[in-house]
């Protein structure tokens, strides 16, 4: 009787009865485990097999123009259409470039990297948060205060990088196709409108090493974020059709504005040429230059060609924030009480208490949130032990909670 033959692994060795059902190659078998162990080896040394796909999963008719782009914005944003508008022609244009490359085209469409200058609370952060459920390329929000030079305590420049690869499962030609929006860019303003002698570990270093980032090239980037190390497997990505977007609040910028414009934030004085200027929203008057004034150098401002504003938020913006949305602050609130089969009602007057109240704080649509957490807190701890079947929020109710929590404090924030 012939000898029944033992299957083995040709990488461990083990015969098929301890490793289970094994694949056969030209000359030898792979257990299931030696294949996983095999893809990880890969991951870690190149950033994914090389069969990954760069062609691009959808052409122009498929496309979201930018009317229907901002449409979806207007979901979840009120107001800023200057903002949304330039947004949603930067995403729709990134797109175009996406389905060209590969294409032997003789006019190379250049990428137009987007600043947002608003101060908080207006919704730099949550129109990206929000366009972000809408595209179909990776993309991540990171934040550039964390940012340090290269040998410094913090993040170095490529852990941005690092964050779109994780979002893009390690996936190198589509990480190459994504999004990138850094949040509070203006934390890494230099000190001085001047350049300077001494170290400068967040501000202007910083920008240097931006640079080559948002113009486009090669980046050696570690696969788990952190320090670089002499001993450590890189990932390089081409950051040539990484989209990038950024926002800041600039907070005194309106003083570098008025300079410009010869007039005064505060104050009676004024010449004649500036009588027809909004003193009230400078911001609708900035220029790269103002951008240079307040400690961007110029090579980063020319690499964020296209610069738009956020408007601050007056008091109908703040009463439509508080209900119009589809996660508007009120409706999440209504949910969580639905959660415990309790209706919660808001009395119109409340509401515009709330937005009265913000107004004086000075915190933007932040802390319209925190003056309804403040009035609600105590309905939310007894509620849910109580179990009753309605329960409607009045102005002397909101009144009263807000003095008990004293929020007056916020005016210092």
């Amino acid at each position: 009787m012939a000898k029944k033959t033992i299957l083995t692994c040709a990488f461990c060795g083990r015969p098929e009865s301890e490793a289970g059902p094994l694949i056969r190659g030209v000359d030898g078998y792979i257990c299931a485990d030696c294949a996983e162990q095999a893809n990880k080896i890969f991951n870690e040394m190149y950033g994914g097999l090389k069969s990954q796909s760069n062609e691009v999963d959808f052409d122009l008719k498929s496309l979201p123009t930018p009317v229907e782009i901002k449409k979806f914005l207007d979901d979840y944003v009120i107001g800023q259409d200057d903002a949304k508008r330039y947004l949603s022609v930067a995403v729709y244009n990134h797109y175009k470039r996406l389905i060209q490359v590969g294409n032997n085209d003789e006019v190379e469409i250049e990428k137009s990297n987007i600043i947002m200058v608003g101060s908080t609370g207006t919704g730099k952060t949550l129109m990206a948060r929000t366009i972000a459920k809408l595209l179909k390329v990776p993309f991540t929000i990171v934040d550039a205060t964390v940012l340090t030079e290269a040998g410094y305590v913090g993040e170095d420049i490529e852990s941005i990088l690092t964050r779109l690869l994780q979002v893009s499962d390690y996936n190198v030609p589509k990480a190459e196709q994504g999004i990138v929006f850094i949040d509070e860019i203006d934390k890494i303003a230099r000190k001085g409108d001047n350049p300077s002698i001494t170290r400068d570990v967040s501000g202007e270093g910083v920008q240097q090493g931006l640079l080559k980032l948002l113009e486009g090239s090669v980046v050696n980037v570690p696969p788990q974020g952190g320090r670089k190390h002499p001993d450590q497997k890189m990932i390089p990505v081409n950051t040539k059709n990484i989209l990038f977007i950024c926002g800041g609040a600039f907070d005194g910028i309106e003083k570098k504005i008025a300079q410009r414009l010869n007039t005064h934030v505060v104050g009676y004085s004024a010449s004649r040429n500036t009588a027809t200027i909004d003193k009230g929203n400078l911001m609708q008057y900035i220029s790269p230059q103002d951008l240079k004034s307040f400690g961007l150098i110029p090579e980063i401002i020319g690499r964020l060609p296209v610069l738009t504003y956020l408007n601050p938020l007056d008091r109908h913006a703040l009463r439509a924030i508080l209900t119009e949305p589809k996660n508007s602050i009120i409706r999440q609130y209504v949910k969580l009480f639905q959660m415990d089969k309790v209706k919660l009602e808001f009395q119109p007057e409340v509401l515009d208490y709330i937005v009265d109240k913000a107004i004086e704080f000075k915190l933007g649509a932040r802390g319209l949130r925190s003056i309804v957490e403040a009035i609600m807190m105590d309905a939310m701890f007894e509620i849910p032990s109580t179990h009753p079947k309605h329960f409607s929020v009045t102005l002397d109710y909101a009144r009263q909670q807000l003095e008990k929590a004293n929020m007056a404090r916020l005016q210092s924030v």
